[in-house]
C-alpha cells in the first residue's frame, strides 16, 4: 500500500498578480512539489475570497437573537453546515502538514483579505477550543511560516531599528495566530526593500526561502509558551524561563 504524500497549503494574499509575493510564492511551490509534496493554493484575489464575517453565512444558527460569532463557527462545524466557501478552506488546512502564508506587510500586518481568511477560516472546533490551544492546538503536528515582503530597509525592521524589532511586528500572527492554533511555527522569512534592491538580491531571496523550506520538517520552531507553564493566574510561574519575545517578567 502507498503511503499518502505529505501536503502542503501556500496560501497567497497580494492583489498585483507580477508582484515579487507572487514570485515567492511560486518558488515555494516549486520547491515544495520538487520534494514530492502535494501542494494547493489559496490565492485570496483570485479567488475572490470574502473576508468579510457575517451572520448570513450560518445556514442554520444557534441563537437567533444575536451573532455570536465564534458560537456559530462550532455549531455550523458540529452539523456539517459550514459554508462553501469556508468549509473548502477547513479542508485544505486539516489535509496540510505545511502551511506557507505569503503576503505583504501592510500597516505592519497582513492585507485585510488574509485578515478575515483568519477570522472566517480558522473556526472553533478545529482549529481551537474547548481548551484546546497551543501545543494541544487544533492544528498541533503541522508547521507553518510566514514569507512577508516589505519596502523598509533592513536597519529599519531591527531590534533598534526606526520602526522596531521585526519579531515583535509579527509576534501576534506567529504567536497569536499560528502558535496558538497548534501549528509548529517556522522562522519567518521577511524580504525587505523588494521595490529597490537589484534582481541578483531578489534571486538570493528566492534561494533563501527555497533552502528553508528544503528543512521544513526539520527546522526549529519557534518556542511558544503553553497551558502547563503557567498558574491558576494564567501567568508564567516563577520557575518558567521566558524563551520567546512576546513575554517579560511584570
Amino acid at each position: 500500500m502507498r503511503a499518502m504524500p505529505e501536503r502542503a497549503l501556500v496560501v497567497y494574499a497580494n492583489p498585483e498578480p507580477t508582484s515579487f509575493g507572487a514570485a515567492l510564492r511560486d518558488r515555494a511551490v516549486a520547491e515544495l512539489q520538487a520534494q514530492g509534496m502535494e501542494v494547493a493554493v489559496s490565492d485570496l484575489y483570485a479567488m475572490g475570497f470574502d473576508p468579510v464575517a457575517r451572520g448570513e453565512e450560518f445556514s442554520n444558527r444557534r441563537f437567533d437573537h444575536r451573532l455570536w460569532y465564534d458560537r456559530e463557527q462550532q455549531h455550523a462545524v458540529r452539523t456539517d453546515t459550514l459554508c462553501d466557501d469556508v468549509a473548502a478552506e477547513v479542508e485544505k488546512l486539516r489535509a496540510a502538514d505545511l502551511v506557507v502564508l505569503v503576503f505583504p506587510l501592510w500597516w505592519f500586518s497582513v492585507p485585510a483579505i488574509l485578515k478575515g481568511w483568519f477570522d472566517r477560516v480558522l473556526v472553533k472546533d478545529v482549529a481551537y477550543g474547548g481548551g484546546r490551544r497551543y501545543a494541544e492546538g487544533g492544528f498541533a503536528g503541522k508547521r507553518a511560516m510566514l514569507v512577508t515582503t516589505t519596502n523598509a530597509w533592513p536597519g529599519m525592521l531591527a531590534p533598534d531599528g526606526l520602526v522596531g524589532d521585526v519579531e515583535i511586528v509579527l509576534w501576534p500572527l506567529q504567536n497569536g495566530v499560528l502558535g496558538y492554533t497548534g501549528f509548529g511555527v517556522l522562522p519567518a522569512l521577511v524580504a525587505n526593500a523588494v521595490a529597490f534592491v537589484q534582481d541578483e538580491d531578489r534571486h538570493a531571496i528566492l534561494d533563501d526561502l527555497a533552502a528553508r523550506l528544503a528543512d521544513w520538517r526539520t527546522a526549529e520552531t519557534i518556542p511558544f509558551h503553553h497551558a502547563g507553564e503557567v498558574g491558576e493566574d494564567w501567568r508564567l510561574r516563577d520557575d518558567v524561563e521566558i524563551r520567546v519575545i512576546g513575554h517579560r517578567r511584570a
